[in-house]
């Protein structure tokens, strides 16, 4: 088939009387307008005779593809009228090819626009889904290839349902890979054919036909499970009752059931698929007294399954526990003598089944479980006990309301001062677990490991869990309810045959980030020119990882940063090279691997004596005078032979043995310095008496009372009445130290006593005579008052009670200044 297309085109108007009636001078004809991408292509122009462009001239015939120039062949068939045009490869999908003749210059007289592409290709992956919502519609959907036609496709969707032998043609628009067929045109029950025809101006193509009952090309509700129960007198079965939704409870078809189920505490689902019209089904060969989660799904035949319904739980019928526990116990010695403290830890191993809901667990001194034998009952992990020093093993099982498990055996042993494991590490291996490995060397007597670790912010042996390792391994994956940013202590036990050797711990994150804090900075000392700085210890809990480094930068206004690391236990660093005269500023960095942090900035000043001291000198002549001064002060006050400045700072201690009463005045006795007026003090400063009066007692109470308090003067300073020459006076305020007391039997504003006065010595550590002994003193003699006779002997031992023959009291009453006072004022009295 030969094609002529005519576009722009000069042409020559004729001489016709119609000036309407426009002629074109040539034609250009090809094989086909619409080719083969990459195929070739040929075209003839034609020009006719009498065109007024080539009337009585040569003809001169060019053609250009677009911009360019193209070969041509214009001595066809012997005429110069006609041109060939051969394109070898046609590699675009449109282009326009044009004819020229030369008069003088190209002139356009034909062309022609030659489009490229591909034949469509089979239409891929038909499917159809039917929609039993009101109304029933079904969707068909398909592929229409990977390549591109470069050409206008369309597609048509072609039905046949043989029972009725209906058949019926849906025409799509350009574009559109999917169509909706109303109810009319399908039987829910019958079975149809279903077929995609696409065409272009190169050809078409059919897909595979799809044969299909609608119903089995329904995508269902989810249905709902109506109740899961333990079948009775079957352990480890659970019958499940479901039905479809509302909408769609009239399908009584039978339908595939999919169950997937699994343990409440399990992540991973198991599943079972059933084919019945019966809306129930049998889970068996589950575990006994344990509780399952189950969900269903149901399908037609072929059909797509319908989405997972909501969750159901059951629970299996219980029997008693199987299997043995993992166990692991730490042993200490107690006060009481011949018993040992004992932690002990269990867990599940992979044999163990608990057979049941609520599970505790009991330990006992003997197999056979007694009342007498318990030692432990709990429904934690873990058991304190206290247990004889002689107990070689207890005994360890799992209960629950069907019974109980069989016993493990847990040996006791003694701890082992034995070092068998060293450099343990602990790295994440994940982002739930961590990696432990150590090294050991060869160990008689090891027969394996235990792993255990714990939250170093939590307290209480609740929160420790473990893992036994064989004697071969030398790491372990450790997996557990870690958190990121918390501190783990993990330790790592050797086990030998006869007990447990010493651990080695080292702490770990699952993973670390800068620290919640900065500790504030101390100035702690300064010299010239150094500060040091110190500072606490970070909580614990606000670390989040392991602290790195600590680095201070301090800098002067306008001065370089300068960085100093610090050692992380010691907490403290030295500032170098301060400037005493200029204001510095500083901040804190704490870095852990998983980021660092940096504190606030504060300001600090050198505060040493030598700065204050230049800074004085600094301020001119008054600073320096102000210095002077306070140094001729000091020297005037340490070496100053003026009796009253040296009284003041060191004050007269008197010399009891050089004392008289008569000497003593109002002012002399007061509790006071020497009088500034007088140029010469009174060198005899004396303490002032005590006298205390005792109440009236009878003979008897007084003996106790000697007996009693013979030793106990600490307290005889104290007057209880006042000194009769100070008025007022009560002793508690003084800081003199009393030479003696004076114990009356009567108040001291009463009648003289018809009884001799007690004497008692203070313990004053002033000097008394130089011949008596410091710590044995000799017995002295009383004095007798005056119009009273007979002697008693007060201080110092006496043989038999009766006192040594003295000198005569004349003279006694030189040695003893106090005595000749107290009888001269007991004659005052009279």
């Amino acid at each position: 088939m030969i094609s002529t297309v005519i576009v722009v085109l000069l042409a020559f108007v004729s001489e016709a009387k119609n000036e309407d009636d426009i002629q074109p001078c040539a034609k250009v004809q090809t094989s086909s307008s619409v080719v083969l991408l990459g195929s070739p292509v040929t075209a003839t122009c034609v020009v006719r005779g009498d065109c007024p462009l080539v009337a009585g001239q040569a003809v001169h015939i060019e053609w250009r593809l677009g911009n360019r120039f193209i070969p041509s062949n214009s001595t066809v068939n012997g005429s110069d009228t006609v041109s060939e045009a051969v394109i070898s490869n046609f590699n675009q999908t449109r282009e326009l090819l044009t004819c020229y003749i030369q008069n003088p210059t190209p002139q356009a007289v034909a062309g022609v626009v030659i489009r490229a592409g591909y034949p469509p290709e089979a239409p891929q992956n038909l499917s159809c889904l039917t929609n039993l919502t009101k109304p029933n519609t079904m969707t068909c959907s398909w592929d229409p290839g990977q390549r591109e036609t470069h050409l206008l496709t369309n597609y048509s969707l072609h039905t046949n349902i043989w029972d009725l032998n209906i058949n019926r043609v849906y025409e799509l628009p350009s574009g559109i890979h999917h169509y909706t067929i109303p109810r009319s045109g399908f039987s829910l029950s019958a079975e149809m054919k279903i077929q995609v025809k696409a065409v272009n101006e190169l050809g078409e193509a059919s897909s595979g036909a799809l044969i299909l009952e609608p119903l089995g090309a329904t995508k269902f509700d989810p249905p709902e499970i109506l109740n899961m129960e333990a079948v009775a007198k079957k352990y480890g079965c659970l019958r499940l009752r479901w039905s479809m939704s509302k909408d769609q409870a009239w399908i009584q078809d039978s339908l595939n059931l999919q169950v997937r189920f699994k343990t409440v505490d399990s992540s991973q689902w198991s599943e079972q698929i059933f084919e019945s019209r019966v809306r129930a089904v049998n889970l068996c060969q589950l575990l006994h007294g344990t509780q399952y989660l189950a969900q269903i799904r149901v399908r037609y035949k072929q059909s797509p399954w319908s989405d997972w319904s909501g969750s159901q739980s059951g629970v299996t019928l219980e029997t008693a526990p199987t299997g043995r526990l993992d166990w692991w116990m730490k042993v200490s010695g107690d006060q009481m003598p011949k018993q040992l403290n004992v932690q002990l830890f269990w867990k599940p191993s992979k044999q163990f089944r608990a057979n049941g809901q609520n599970v505790s667990y009991i330990v006992t001194a003997q197999k056979t479980p007694g009342e007498k034998g318990k030692l432990c009952f709990t429904r934690e992990s873990y058991c304190s006990l206290r247990v004889p020093g002689r107990a070689k093993k207890v005994y360890l099982r799992a209960v629950n309301a069907a019974g109980k498990s069989p016993p493990t055996e847990v040996r006791i042993y003694q701890p082992k001062a034995y070092t068998a494991v060293s450099e343990v590490t602990a790295v994440p291996y994940d982002d739930t677990s961590l990696l432990v490995w150590w090294k050991s060397g060869v160990t008689p007597g090891l027969i394996g490991y235990v792993v255990e670790w714990i939250p170093l912010l939590e307290t209480g042996p609740s929160h420790s869990q473990f893992e036994i390792a064989d004697k071969n391994q030398s790491s372990l994956v450790i997996t557990g309810s870690f958190e990121p940013y918390k501190p783990y202590g993990i330790s790592v036990y050797p086990r030998f045959k006869d007990g447990i050797g010493l651990p080695q711990t080292v702490n770990a994150y699952l993973r670390q980030k800068a620290p919640s804090m900065v500790p504030k900075m101390k100035m702690k000392k300064s010299w010239k020119p150094y500060i040091e700085v110190t500072w606490d210890e970070i909580p614990l809990d606000q670390r989040n990882g392991f602290i790195q480094n600590y680095q201070i930068f301090y800098w002067e206004e306008e001065g370089p940063i300068n960085i100093v690391n610090a050692d992380p236990d010691e907490r403290k660093v030295t500032l170098k090279n301060i400037n005493t005269m200029h204001l510095y500023k500083a901040f804190m960095m704490v870095s852990t691997s998983g980021g660092s942090i940096n504190g606030s900035t504060f300001e600090f000043q050198f505060e040493s004596f030598d700065a204050v001291t230049v800074e004085f000198i600094a301020t001119g002549a008054g600073g320096l005078i102000f210095v002077m001064i306070i140094v001729i002060f000091l020297v005037l006050t340490c070496f100053s032979k003026q009796k009253r400045i040296k009284g003041h700072f060191w004050p007269a201690v008197p010399d009891p043995a050089n004392s008289s009463v008569k000497r003593w005045t109002s002012e002399s006795t007061q509790d006071s310095y020497p009088s500034w007026d007088n140029e010469e003090p009174n060198p005899i400063y004396l303490s002032h008496l005590s006298f205390l009066d005792l109440p009236m007692k009878s003979d008897k109470e007084e003996d106790d009372l000697w007996l009693n308090n013979a030793e106990d003067t600490s307290d005889l300073g104290e007057s209880i009445c006042g000194s009769p020459f100070i008025p007022g006076y009560s002793g508690s305020n003084s800081d003199s130290i009393p030479y003696a007391t004076v114990i009356f039997s009567s108040p001291c504003n009463s009648p003289p006593p018809k009884e001799p006065h007690v004497y008692l010595r203070s313990e004053s550590t002033q000097p008394l005579l130089e011949a008596e002994e410091p710590f044995s003193p000799k017995c002295y003699q009383n004095m007798t008052p005056v119009g009273m006779s007979g002697e008693q002997c007060l201080f110092g031992p006496s043989h038999d009670g009766v006192p040594e023959e003295g000198p005569d009291p004349v003279a006694l009453w030189d040695d003893f200044p106090f005595l000749r006072a107290l009888a001269m004022n007991d004659t005052q009295n009279d």
